[in-house]
């Protein structure tokens, strides 16, 4: 799997705490990272934005059980792995618990903190390995789509079954 993940040129694996597992999950579950138009779009869609859950002057956030549960999953991996070893998310893990957060809120920005930065690493990723075209449009080439001089249409374009009737459906009122 390493080196089916390697082959698509990402350096997802570069980061501490994602394996060959997690890279080709990411791979997968994501596709085309630019349909996310920011990082706080791909945080909710993973489920790693926080939930307000505030209560009068009770500020609160809870971890979002929505969104795509496999890339949440890698995130927690992530997490996990880093805070058994001395890496930054261990460092700013022990900086939230200082800051007063409870092991839980610690552990839920940590992960939204990761979720922005695979974020990041994916959009670098899709910029430095995206070949543009002639036009200077990811996609577009100089031959034609046309196979051959009758190309199939679209069921928008496709003309109605039968001809045309001048007779309305609903009999038009008379006037008397």
């Amino acid at each position: 799997m390493k080196e089916l993940v390697a082959s698509t040129g990402t350096t997802l694996m570069d980061l501490h705490g994602i394996g060959p597992s997690g890279a080709a999950r990411l791979l997968v579950e994501v596709g085309d990272i630019t349909r996310f138009p920011n990082r706080a779009h791909f945080a909710s869609w993973n489920g790693t934005a926080p939930i307000d859950a505030s209560s009068g002057e009770q500020v609160r956030h809870r971890l979002s059980h929505a969104g795509n549960r496999q890339i949440n999953r890698v995130l927690h991996i992530m997490a996990t792995v880093q805070l058994r070893n001395p890496a930054q998310g261990r460092a700013y893990f022990d900086r939230k618990k200082v800051a007063g957060k409870t092991s839980m809120e610690a552990m839920r920005a940590l992960k939204r903190r990761l979720s922005d930065t695979v974020y990041r690493r994916m959009i670098d990723d899709a910029t430095t390995t995206t070949v543009t075209g002639p036009g200077g449009q990811r996609g577009t080439t100089t031959d034609s789509s046309v196979t051959s001089s009758h190309p199939q249409a679209g069921s928008s374009e496709k003309s109605l079954p039968g001809p045309a009737t001048s007779q309305p459906r609903t009999p038009l009122p008379t006037s008397a």
